[in-house]
């Protein structure tokens, strides 16, 4: 059968742009990039909380190709972050190839014809190959605590923020401490009465060295583009250096690490002169297991007289307020979910129902036996499927620099599958075990291994008590791999009656 197109992208977020301005520079033509959303942006369309901003220098958040040299500021502000993806959606021409406010609900393999059956509410849209390119942060996580439902104030999550709700003389509640909670905690202190946040894990927290970039070296960085490729090196190369060194090498370099954290407890002594309080945000694991961010007014703000820091845990959540495990109840007229999003889970990895070869769904089968994922991409059991950022994709080079590997990696398959003039693409059961050994064995040796992380409640573990979060292997390795991996690991079957090449 003819599908209605040779390739579908799920997600308008960077990854589906990043993979449909690949396929154009393929001389793929036929593909549609569907999102649920009204524009482009994925997480960052979502997430418009108060003080949402990148939490890695803005030089490495940017497409290698089509480096941003309008940043404002060091660290950039999430507008201005959508206003880039909107930029890089017109400059590509990928408009065209837009289908919005267009929900995938689940897609099935028909082994028959070779192609994928994806539900819509609007109908069925059929596709030779599949690429799911939705964030793994996209899927907001509401935590698991009695009386949520029975809240009679107003609840909203830092990823779908409610810019109506006015948060002046009332009393908020925060509940979350991880890199959103971080951002967005000093932002609202001054405007509600009162705040509570409460902790069940503090977070590794560096020095901001924010600035705004003024008119002057943006203007330099537009007049020359070697000056910004070699800030952006230079900034993506001292985050290779602490995650890769000092996280997937732990073993050999356990130094780093600890000079990472003794920065850490430096920035919170110099921040917050109370030994208790200083106490109570200390990590009690070790730097890595968890995502640090960096803040200079996160620590002050519980200094102020109007904000509370609770660490007893919730017991339970009442209609008027917050009951902690001591048994105390502070009042409370709006929630914050600062609770992070769904990851390695059912419905989260892979964000919809994929279904293969033998009925099998790939979310419940790694559920089952474990993440498995073939350079972090492919799975034997769904043929022309590629999961950008699945299991084990990612390192600790720039975001940019997965997500191009990612594409790389996809669009190579989906045209050496048109030069042999295959229906089908799958990789190999014995180089995807062969990978998947591997990360497993490196995985022994990171951070992450380390009993400690049992405490940090990170997603990047799942049930089963793995990482697969997390590459274990340098981004330049990663980046070097997309472009060399050995494409006979791959099974590519043609047509029935059609000759290969």
């Amino acid at each position: 059968m003819t599908p209605d197109h040779e390739v579908l992208v799920v997600g308008a977020g960077f990854s589906g742009l990043c993979v449909g301005i690949h396929l154009l520079r393929a001389g793929v033509r036929d593909f549609a990039i569907v999102d649920a959303a009204p524009g482009v942006g994925g997480v960052w369309r979502h997430n418009t909380y108060p003080g949402v901003a990148v939490d890695v220098p803005s030089a490495t958040y940017c497409y290698s190709f089509e480096p941003n040299p309008g940043w404002t500021r060091a660290f950039a502000p999430g507008a201005e972050v959508r206003a880039y993806a909107e930029h890089c959606a017109d400059k590509y021409r990928l408009r065209p190839h837009l289908r919005l406010n267009t929900r995938v609900e689940a897609a099935a393999f028909d082994a028959a014809a070779d192609v994928w059956r994806v539900r819509t509410p609007a109908g069925e849209i059929t596709a030779r190959f599949l690429v799911s390119a939705v964030g793994p942060l996209d899927q907001p996580k509401d935590p698991d605590i009695p009386g949520l439902a029975d809240f009679a104030g107003a609840v909203v999550h830092t990823a779908r923020w409610d810019h109506g709700l006015d948060l002046a003389g009332r009393r908020v509640a925060v509940v979350g401490t991880g890199a959103s909670g971080l951002q967005v905690i000093p932002e609202i202190a001054g405007r509600a009465a009162h705040l509570d946040v409460y902790q069940r894990t503090p977070i590794w927290v560096f020095p901001k060295v924010d600035f705004a970039i003024p008119a002057p070296v943006r203007a330099l960085l537009r007049a020359a583009p070697p000056v910004g490729r070699l800030v952006r090196l230079a900034t993506a190369a001292a985050s290779e250096a602490i995650m890769v060194l000092g996280i997937v090498h732990y073993r050999r370099a356990p130094f780093l690490v600890r000079a990472v954290e003794a920065v850490c407890r430096a920035h919170l002594r110099r921040q917050v002169p109370d030994r208790r309080l200083r106490r109570a945000l200390s990590p009690r694991y070790a730097f890595g297991c968890k995502r640090p961010s960096f803040s200079n007014r996160y620590y002050p703000t519980f200094l102020r007289d109007d904000v509370e820091l609770v660490t007893a845990g919730i017991e339970r959540i009442t209609p008027g307020g917050i009951v902690d495990r001591d048994g105390v109840e502070r009042p409370a007229d709006v929630l914050v979910l600062a609770t992070g999003f769904r990851t390695l889970e059912i419905g989260a990895m892979p964000p919809f129902p994929v279904t293969g070869l033998g009925g099998v769904e790939l979310g419940a089968f790694w559920d089952e036996h474990r993440y498995q994922n073939y350079e972090g991409l492919a799975v034997p059991q769904a043929p022309n499927f590629w999961l950008m950022n699945g299991p084990y994709s990612v390192t600790g080079a720039s975001w940019f620099s997965i997500l191009e590997a990612g594409a790389t990696h996809t669009v190579r398959c989906i045209t050496e599958a048109r030069r042999r003039r295959a229906t089908r693409a799958a990789v190999r059961q014995g180089p995807h075990d062969a990978f998947t050994a591997d990360m497993r064995r490196r995985m022994k040796g990171t951070i992450l291994a380390q009993p400690s992380c049992a405490s940090s409640r990170s997603y990047y573990f799942d049930r089963h008590g793995d990482a697969p979060y997390v590459r274990p292997q340098s981004g330049l390795y990663v980046w070097r791999r997309s472009r060399t991996f050995d494409l006979d690991d791959y099974e590519f079957t043609p047509a029935k009656g059609q000759p290969s090449s």
